[in-house]
């Protein structure tokens, strides 16, 4: 579940940028539900009014309708023309022998609405058509003239609105068989358009400047929130190779100075263990090499030379023994200061005694590293040089080959050897450990150089190859995993 969710909504690897992305989220989903509402509340107002003066609208047609009705027949023509020389007026009126055929709008509340108060006011049986038309398609007269061949002062002024064409709303009412009504208006402002209304722009600005806003201000906040937990990450990595490190500044909010507060009585702890460790070791390495060195020469004094030989057999082991155990603490502790170390130099003063031709115990080098390594030089020699001795010893030749791609560095070390069992790979890292047939060394190469790299973040890692032979990896990162 975690890993699909990760494959699909893939998350920055830092904290400022998860609650960056976060916050966005966040300000978006809010601002969209917020857009949503605010819309639909100005849309239904905007409906409301675009009813009302439709109505009114209607109602002004209905009355121009009666009142053309009144007027005798023959004074009809009279009045139009003196309405188109007077001009002025919100309507363009004219009678028609029929109904004009143009390219309709579709219709829209507004003219379902004109339409309801013209029936109610003129009767259900009147025929009545009410309907938007564009500009470029409105007719006028029995002619069905286009509106820029009239003079201006006819209907050009009432039927736009220049630079804007909004649609013109066409009524036709039959006043007797033959005779047509004809009334073109424009619906007054904000209701010219028939689209429906969108997020305005200054709506859009103001979700933007507040999205950025708060993104800076989230920003500036995790920043300084995560300061001190850098400055913990920074100690702790300097602390894993064995430097000394002051306490961690305890500072930022209280769950931050909690954990501060903790790491640094870890600290504590850890290096008054260390110390303590210390001294035990140094203090038994000096209680058993008196004893051993006292009962050496208590051997030489021995008449019998067969007891003697065997007595002396059993000291040498006695010494290996401690020799090895103590090897297996101390060479894991290595105080050292962390400094560049010129890998490529290292590796060339480990290998250049071994560099003759082909044959039992040569070792060939690939690849190069592409720039130092912060860590301990002394520890890494000890640690590539045992897995290099490892490789001779058990594989005759060893072929380390480098690849470093600024992230990590990495040594592989294989050898011409029977390999490992793969039930035994990781067995083999254990102090002492030898597999059947191997009498050689103390059996500590491999568990310590595992211990160096563990403490310089890395890790050592056992492959068998296919061609025969055992791969050791050495890995050590450059950046922080």
């Amino acid at each position: 579940m975690g890993a699909d969710s990760r494959r699909w909504l893939p998350l920055p690897r830092s904290l400022l940028g998860r609650m960056l992305l976060l916050t966005l989220l966040a300000i978006l989903a809010a601002q969209t539900l917020s857009s949503v509402i605010w819309l639909s509340q100005l849309r239904a107002t905007q409906l409301e009014g675009l009813v009302t003066t439709a109505r009114s609208l209607g109602h002004s047609m209905s009355a121009s309708v009666r009142y053309f009705r009144s007027l005798p027949v023959a004074y009809r023509p009279l009045v139009l023309d003196q309405l188109r020389s007077m001009g002025g007026t919100r309507f363009v009126v004219s009678l028609n022998d029929r109904p004009l055929q143009m390219k309709l709008l579709p219709n829209t509340p507004r003219t379902q609405a004109v339409t309801a108060v013209l029936h109610k006011s003129l009767g259900s049986t009147a025929d009545i058509s009410v309907t938007f038309v564009s500009p470029e398609d409105l007719r006028i007269f029995n002619g069905g003239l286009k509106l820029d061949e009239l003079p201006r002062s006819w209907a050009h002024y009432a039927l736009t609105l220049e630079p804007v064409n909004p649609p013109v709303l066409v009524t036709q009412i039959q006043l007797a068989p033959g005779e047509w009504l004809y009334i073109a208006s424009l619906l007054p402002e904000p209701y010219t358009s028939l689209e429906e209304p969108i997020l305005p722009a200054q709506q859009l600005w103001f979700i933007l400047l507040t999205s950025v806003f708060l993104l800076l201000f989230i920003g500036l906040l995790v920043h300084l929130q995560s300061r001190p937990l850098k400055r913990l990450a920074r100690t702790a990595r300097h602390m894993s190779l064995g430097a000394e490190v002051e306490p961690v500044a305890e500072g930022g909010g209280r769950e931050v100075v909690e954990v501060a507060r903790a790491f640094n009585a870890m600290r504590e702890r850890i290096s008054r263990y260390l110390t303590e460790r210390s001294q035990l070791f140094s203090a038994i390495s000096h209680d058993l090499r008196t004893p051993i060195t006292r009962l050496r020469l208590r051997v030489e004094l021995l008449d019998d030379e067969s007891l003697q030989t065997k007595f002396g057999r059993d000291l040498d082991d006695l010494e290996l023994l401690v020799k090895g155990a103590l090897q297996c603490v101390k060479d894991t502790d290595i105080h050292e200061n962390i400094e560049p170390v010129d890998l490529n130099h290292l590796l060339h003063c480990l290998v250049e005694p071994y560099l003759a031709p082909a044959g039992n115990g040569s070792v060939t080098l690939d690849g190069q590293a592409s720039s130092a390594y912060p860590g301990k030089p002394l520890a890494l020699r000890r640690c590539i040089g045992n897995l290099i001795d490892n490789a001779r010893k058990y594989g005759s030749n060893a072929h380390l080959h480098i690849e470093d791609d600024g992230v990590a560095f990495v040594l592989h070390v294989d050898d011409e050897g029977p390999g490992v069992p793969e039930q035994r790979l990781e067995q083999v890292f254990e102090p002492h450990f030898r597999l059947a047939g191997q009498q050689q060394g103390y059996g500590l190469g491999l568990g310590i150089a595992r211990n160096i790299a563990h403490s310089h973040g890395g890790e050592v890692s056992l492959r068998n190859l296919r061609e025969g032979g055992l791969r050791v990896t050495l890995r050590l990162p450059r950046t922080p995993d």
